[in-house]
């Protein structure tokens, strides 16, 4: 019977992240048109534009192979898998052994491994653009990335997504942390393709990213892609939550009341992060994208300096 409530807990949150993505890329949108003084779309736009795409056809170039077919189911399902494993208002799921932070970042970089290739596959100038900017920022965020999963395992001997939710509850303030947390919010701001690394909003040929790899994709698999860029902007912002802000996450077997606190203070918590966003997104601007190396660079050097203090403060 634990094995039930457990599976149908974790089909709750695989569910739940996937409801609840295109509802926080409406909220950001929302939110940045009122500051901008504008009425803006209902934060239930996106998902009518996944329904209208849903019900187009889809268009293919001649020469579109397999792997532009197969690339946007792959990307939903990597995206979704990793956007699932990362603890959302409950802890030590069924699959809470597969939730791991290294098996995060490797979905994550299968992800944008295809659609790289899918931007180049056609052979248009856009496409191969986009895929070559988009490792650029690759090469850069994921050592980056790699220095911050290395600090916080440091301390928490861990990259169990669980067991940090549980370890870091019990732990201070530390500067360390510190710098850790605005180097993940800087490699989530890059990876996402948010300001000032890319803008969402526009089609600039000089400046687009993620965009210019999707330009040939119509119908259901545009429509699978616009999910799974929603899917990884809540998937950094669980992962920022679940382990720099891991309150109120229901342990395995609490009753229902506790399921149900944890799944509230999510809601919060996106929330917070979607109207966090969308107030920096509207106070900074666009950088040239040959800025964007020293803008990575910063939060490698940050996760270096974190760990570095980590090793200083233990060896005290």
């Amino acid at each position: 019977m634990a094995v039930i409530e457990s599976l149908a807990i974790q089909a709750l949150q695989m569910f739940l992240v996937l409801c609840l993505a295109p509802l926080v890329t409406g909220l950001v949108r929302r939110i940045k048109a009122h500051l901008l003084r504008r009425r803006g779309p209902s934060p239930f736009q996106p998902y009518r534009d996944l329904l209208r795409l849903l019900r187009k056809e889809v268009v293919l170039a001649d020469n579109a192979s397999w792997l532009f077919r197969v690339t946007p189911y792959a990307i939903f399902a990597a995206t979704w898998v990793a956007a699932a494993l990362v603890p959302t208002f409950a802890t030590g799921l069924q699959f809470s052994w597969s939730a791991d932070l290294i098996v995060v970042i490797a979905l994550l970089g299968s992800a944008r491994f295809f659609l790289a290739l899918a931007g180049m596959d056609i052979g248009t100038s856009f496409g191969g653009i986009g895929a070559s900017r988009e490792m650029m920022i690759a090469t850069l965020a994921e050592p980056a990335m790699i220095m911050i999963v290395f600090s916080v395992a440091l301390l928490a001997g861990s990259t169990q997504l669980s067991y940090l939710a549980g370890f870091m509850v019990s732990v201070g303030l530390r500067v360390s942390l510190a710098l850790a947390l605005i180097a993940l919010v800087m490699v989530a701001i890059a990876e996402n393709g948010r300001i000032p690394i890319d803008n969402p909003a526009t089609h600039l040929e000089l400046t687009m990213v993620h965009e210019a790899m999707v330009l040939e994709y119509s119908g259901r698999h545009l429509a699978l892609i616009e999910l799974s860029a929603s899917l990884k902007l809540v998937l950094y912002i669980s992962l920022i939550g679940c382990v720099f802000a891991p309150w109120w996450l229901a342990p395995a077997g609490a009753p229902a009341g506790a399921y149900l606190i944890g799944a509230i203070v999510y809601f919060i918590k996106l929330l917070l992060a979607a109207a966090l966003l969308a107030v920096f997104e509207t106070m900074v601007a666009k950088m040239r994208v040959f800025r964007v190396p020293d803008f990575l660079g910063a939060a490698l050097m940050l996760s270096l300096l974190g760990a570095l203090l980590l090793f200083v403060s233990r060896s005290l």
